[in-house]
This record gives structure tokens, sequence and C-alpha cells, in this order.
């Protein structure tokens, strides 16, 4: 490590603190599957899910309070917005002010707010809140361009955009990185994580090819901008004879689950679709039990439901076979085949099981198998349908279908859901116009705007780079993530700020590697020669095998498996160590080699423009008058002015600025 200068003996203690630290339809239910019982035993009295991850389920649960005499019920702050509230305060706090040369005006009338802005700015003034200011134009820029590319902005774009007066220059910006290369590499990682592509699960394996094939099907779609209700029609219906070739029948793949009959594959895909496309991680606590008694405190539509219902869901996959072919005579790795035509899958969700991954499913008096229903409206295929063409459709038609795309993307851009997490919604403590009754309260922070923003969503074709453009140009995403006043944690879901984002592991080592201007070359024998770790087709074991250095590097940003541990923004100590040690970093930290690299074709400048250059291309912005003057009283020592200048770099890798997305 390179000795503690003046200039950067302040920074470690404070990277280390910040990285540590709808239509009516929905809400009916399948009435004439509920009837058939009242309710079924369960064999276990507390559900598997509510082991890790019960702070995940239990979110949404109430709490009581007292107040004088009265009892008040609400929903407490999900475990997500209470780190990412704490956080911001610590990280803002933490940063200098940036410089001038914004070109950000104040605060735009009411009047001329857009449909975002409209109903949050209203929510602000009535709770009596004062938002941050707008963020500046060298954070904008930062802020737009990470979190739609993955990629930090060039410096010259940086000083271009500043310079620019034109008025309408974000939205410009926006058009201008939406759609590129660097945006479909972002969207792609994005997506493959929420579709979970990876070579192998807890249950089976897709293998190198299914991954690529998968990863080639989401960028494509992206590439192509399919409209979402397309692409979600064509992966909960596909079919095909290799998961090598027809990538998007992986999706179904990635369901299968070992040790019991078919039906046990059954619930596992539409849970996975459920949560996935309509937001409702409490389907999979269905098929195991009815939600009386167990979901009853959590979800006031799941505590009404029955496992009869959920059965009746899963019943649409009842003609869909999932088989695995070794790929030659002998040959440890399989192909997998999806049909809805193989004998072994007769149509037919049967009653019949005492073994498996979920409890006993029995005839109920002389009912033995369960027909496909769609949970929330009890509609069933029409004549001549298949069972999965009728499911996708009831699932993309569902108004919900469109909040939980709208909700997912909004979590992404504003770290904290209107529903959050974005995957526990109650779907009938969704509608202001039809309240729960107490002392249940309205799920969404801000309904009338979610149900607007899904609304909107539909009306433009499931457009999803519209939706970014609509949530990126909205003044609520542009304010300043730094508060002048007294702020309360509690204010997270009036969004009077913008919530910091620790940057994905990938976007860390593709930032250091740009701004160095050292770009590795990862020769992976299964995937190619690969640059940018944002152009890898899953974290797993990438890019240098499972021990390897670049792979520990990322992992230790919480990139996540694509299965069992999902990626988050938490912090870690081991992230700041590698941040300061690791030899991604210190390489790059290099006085000498290459010629080309960042600080050695600086070095022969003077060195304000040392200073200045390095903080551009690191930091995307200039330093403030107090960087400036500690950079340049460690530069001035003439014999030591090579060391200086790379601890100056280094430091910058480890600003609280560079590692958050601000």
């Amino acid at each position: 490590m390179p000795k503690i200068s003046g200039f950067h003996k302040a920074l470690i203690p404070v990277v280390a603190v910040a990285v540590v630290i709808g239509g009516c339809g929905l809400m009916l239910r399948a009435q004439s599957l509920t009837d058939l019982t009242p309710d079924l035993s369960v064999s276990e009295s507390i559900c598997t899910f509510f082991g890790p991850d019960h702070a995940k389920y239990a979110v949404n649960d109430l709490v009581n309070s007292v107040n004088g005499s009265k009892l008040r019920w609400h929903a407490p702050m999900s475990p997500n917005a209470t780190r990412l509230a704490a956080m911001t305060t610590v990280v803002a706090n933490s940063m200098p002010a940036v410089p001038g040369g914004t070109r950000t005006g104040g605060a735009t009338s009411e009047g001329e707010l857009g449909l975002i802005d409209q109903y949050l700015f209203s929510a602000m003034q009535d709770a009596g809140v004062q938002p941050a200011d707008p963020t500046t134009d060298w954070e904008f820029i930062r802020r737009a361009t990470l979190d739609l590319t993955g990629r930090i902005p060039d410096p010259a774009k940086v000083l271009a955009f500043v310079a620019d007066a034109t008025p309408n220059k974000r939205a410009l910006l926006i058009d201008q990185l939406i759609g590129t290369p660097e945006w479909i590499d972002k969207w792609t990682m994005y997506y493959g994580d929420l579709l979970k592509n990876n070579s192998s699960n807890s249950q089976i394996q897709r293998y190198r090819e299914g991954v690529e094939a998968f990863y080639t099907y989401i960028k494509s779609s992206l590439t192509a901008n399919k409209p979402y209700d397309q692409m979600t029609r064509e992966l909960i219906t596909a079919a095909g004879a290799t998961s090598y070739t027809t990538g998007e029948i992986n999706y179904t793949v990635g369901g299968v689950v070992t040790g019991g009959p078919i039906q046990d594959i059954f619930d596992q895909q539409t849970a996975n679709t459920v949560d996935t496309f309509l937001g409702i991680a409490h389907q999979n606590c269905l098929l195991c039990h009815n939600g009386a008694g167990h979901l009853t405190d959590l979800s006031l539509w799941g505590g009404q439901q029955t496992r009869v219902a959920a059965w009746g869901m899963a019943a649409f996959m009842s003609h869909t076979y999932v088989s695995a072919t070794p790929i030659a005579a002998g040959a440890n790795q399989d192909y997998w085949t999806v049909s809805d035509t193989s004998p072994k899958a007769t149509g037919v969700y049967a009653l019949n099981t005492t073994t498996g991954n979920r409890p006993p499913r029995q005839p109920i008096g002389t009912v033995k198998s369960i027909p496909p229903a769609y949970i929330f409206t009890g509609e069933t295929p029409k004549a001549g349908e298949s069972d999965r063409a009728a499911f996708a459709r009831m699932i993309t038609a569902d108004p919900q279908f469109a909040r939980a795309t709208v909700n997912y993307m909004w979590a992404y851009f504003f770290g904290v859901g209107l529903v959050d997490p974005p995957d526990t919604f109650d779907p009938l403590r969704l509608d202001p116009d039809n309240p729960p009754p107490a002392p249940w309260t309205l799920q969404p922070s801000n309904p009338r705007l979610l149900n607007a923003l899904a609304q909107a969503f539909i009306a433009n074709k499931y457009d999803l780079q519209w939706l970014q453009r609509q949530i990126v140009n909205s003044k609520a995403y542009q304010l300043s993530s730094r508060y002048n006043g007294t702020w309360s944690d509690s204010w997270y879901s009036l969004y009077a700020r913008k919530m910091v984002r620790r940057l994905w592991g990938e976007e860390l080592h593709d930032a250091v590697a740009i701004s160095s201007n050292q770009l590795p070359s990862y020769n992976i024998t299964t995937y190619g020669t690969l640059t940018y770790a944002m152009q890898f087709p899953e974290p797993l074991s990438l890019p240098d095998g499972a021990n390897g250095n670049i792979t520990g590097f990322l992992n230790s940003f919480l990139r996540g498996n694509r299965d069992d541990q999902p990626r988050t923004g938490d912090g870690s100590i081991l992230q700041a160590l590698n941040l300061m040690n690791d030899s991604y970093i210190m390489t790059r930290t290099s006085a000498t080699t290459p010629v080309t690299g960042l600080l050695a074709a600086n070095l022969k400048l003077t060195n304000t423009q040392l200073v200045n250059n390095l903080f551009l291309a690191v930091l995307s912005r200039y330093p403030t008058t107090q960087e400036l003057t500690t950079a340049l009283a460690n530069l001035n020592a003439t014999a030591t002015r090579s060391t200086e200048a790379q601890d100056l770099l280094w430091s910058l890798y480890n600003k609280v600025d560079f590692i958050f997305n601000y």
C-alpha cells in the first residue's frame, strides 16, 4: 500500500464507514377452486421461507404503536430502505461540494412537472417536506451514465456537457445513452440477474452453452427494443429441442427441481413466473400451504388464498415437460429440451403425491386433479388455446404485470421501490380508491403514481426504453443526494432526495479500467475475449476461475450468483481492503507502466493540470480548492513527485464518491 500522505490519510475511515453501513379483476379470487375446501392441513407449521428470508417476507407486517388511547398501525420501512437511507446520509455528508459550472436552474413550477413529478412533489408538499436541490451537471452526467450504461463518462464529454447551454441537454444526454452498446451490456446484465441466467443453480446445470444462448436471447431482445410483454410471453411459452440454441427455453429450465414428483417442477416454474413478472413472492408460500395462519399478518391478499387456488396456477404448466439429454454417449453434460407434447406431462395437475419438496398433495373428496385457473380472476384457457399460451396471455394482460415491471425499474433507479422489496406486492392493498379495511393500509408509498405510471407504460406498448426515459428525465431522479437542513430517514418514501447507490462490482472494475486507460483482455476459453466486466454472461467463476484474483475482487462487491445469493449493494470491510490493496488497483496506479496509462500520460504536465486530469478521469469532476491545495502541496516535492502522484491516484480510487453513484 502507498504511504498515507496528508492528502488521503483522512479518506480511509470515510470509505470504511460508507461500505459497512389497478384493474379490479386483480382483487378477485378463483372462487370455483377455493370453494372446494376451506382449509388444508400443513405438515410444518412454519414455512421454510421464514428462515434466512424472514426479513424479506416480513417487511409488510403490521406494526402497532400507542398514541394516547389509540393504536396506530403502519408498515415499517423495509430493511433495504433503512439501509439506503442511513447510507445516503453518511455518504452525502462525507463528500465535498462539487465545483461550479452547473447549468441546472431552480425547481420548476408544479404546472410544468411531468407525470412522475406531479405525484411526488405534490406528496412532498402535503407532507411539508422540502425537496433537495437539483443535482449539478457534474453529478448528473456521472449519475445518468452509470445508471444507464454501467460506465463512467468520458472526461471530454463531461466538460462539454457542463459547458453546454442548451436548455434540454439532460434529455438529449439520456437519449444519447439509451440504446447504445454500453446500455445493452448493462441491461443484459440486469435482466440476466432478474431471469437468473447461470450455468448452475442449486438444482440443475444449464452449462456454458445454455448461458450463452440465454444471454444472446436477452441481448438481442434489448437491442431490438422488444416490447417487454412480448419478451415475457416468449419466455413463458418457449419450447425447443435444445437449450444450447433456443436460448429462451432456459427460463423454464431454470424452474426444474429434483428429488420429487413432476408437480414440484410445475410449482417452482409457476412461483418463479409470478415472482419475476407479477412481483408476488408469496405465490411460492401458497404452493405449500394455505395463506391463513401463515400469511395473515404479511399480506391481506395472501392470507385469504388457499393452496388449491395456487395449484390452479401451477396447472398451467402441466402440459410442459423439461428433459435432459447427454450431448454425446457417455458424456457428463446435458442439453435441455422443453416440450408441450411429451407423454410424460399429461396435462393434469394430479393430487397424488406424498413425497417430494413440498407437503403431500392428496384428493379432496372426489376431486383428484386441479384444472388451470388464474388465481386472481378464475379465468381458464380459451378453446383451442394451449395452457402456457393462456398463462402468458393472462400474466401480461394483468395490470399487475405493468405495476410490477414499473416497480422493479423504479427500485433500480431510486434504490427503493414504490413497493419494497419489489416482489412483495399485496394485490388487495394497491387501490387508493378502494383502500383495505383497518388495520391494513395501502402498500405503495405513492399508489396513484404507481398506477398512473403502470397505465402509461401499457399505453406506450411496454417499451422499457420509454420507461427509463420517464424516470431519468424526472426532476425527482435529478435531485441531489445532499440535503440542506435537517433530514429524516422516514422521508425516504417521498423521494425528496436521491438515494446513493454503491457501484456494482462490474461497474467498479470497468471504471478503474476506463479511467486508468489500462483495459484488460480476458481470454476466457469458453466465452471468447472480453474487456469489460459488464459483458460477462454470468457471475459464476468469471473471468479467471472460482479462485481467480479478478473473480475474488468482483465477488467481494456481492454481485451474487443468480440463484440463492442475490446481488446486493451492502458493504464490507473486504471491499475497502480490496480497493486499497488488490493488485487490480495497485497495478493501475503505476507511474511508469504502461506509457499510455492515465498517470504516465499526465506526469509530463504541470502539477495543476495533473491533479485536474486525475480528478476528472476518476471522479468526473475537478477537485475542490481544498483538494487541489492539499494535492499540490504533496506534489511540490520534486524528488518524490512520481510517488506522490501515484498516491493521489490511489486515493481517488478509494474516495467515497468513486465507490458510490450519488
